[in-house]
Formats: structure tokens, sequence, C-alpha cells
């Protein structure tokens, strides 16, 4: 817990790959594990047709908003420069 009270729960920015479409993509979660399983198991529209995805990197912020921030980042600069 922070000295607030308030608990604090960190986020984790990822890249995954997927050598079905020889794309990178980039997501945000609390539960890197789970999401995983999600996106290998076709859940998502864009990451069903990757299957199966394999996680590349991962980075832990210390939240939402700069999470956000990191996986805009990684985005609009190139997930290369982050690998």
């Amino acid at each position: 817990p922070a000295a607030s009270g308030k608990v604090v729960s960190s986020m984790i920015v990822y890249i995954l790959y997927s050598k079905t479409l020889g794309k990178h993509y980039v997501g945000q979660t609390e539960d890197l594990a789970r999401r995983i399983t999600e996106h290998n198991s076709g859940k998502g529209v864009f990451t069903s047709k990757g299957v199966p995805w394999e996680l590349m990197h991962s980075f832990v912020c210390e939240d939402r908003s700069e999470a956000m921030r990191l996986e805009k980042s990684i985005k609009s600069r190139g997930i290369q420069r982050y690998l």
C-alpha cells in the first residue's frame, strides 16, 4: 500500500510478436499472464489473426497514466527502438 493508504496497482506495457503475421502488438495490462492467454485464445479482433503471440518485452509502470504514455511512445517512435 502507498503511504496514503491506497493500494498501488502497477501496470505492465508489453510487446508481443506473431510469426504468423510477422507483426508486433503493443498493449497494457495489470495481469500479463491473463492478457497473453486472452490474445492466444483469439479474443481480440486483431490479435486473433496472429495466434500464437510470443512475449518479446515488458515494462512495469507505476500507474495507468505512465503505462498509457509509454504505450503511445512505443507506437509513435517504433517498436524496434524498445526491443
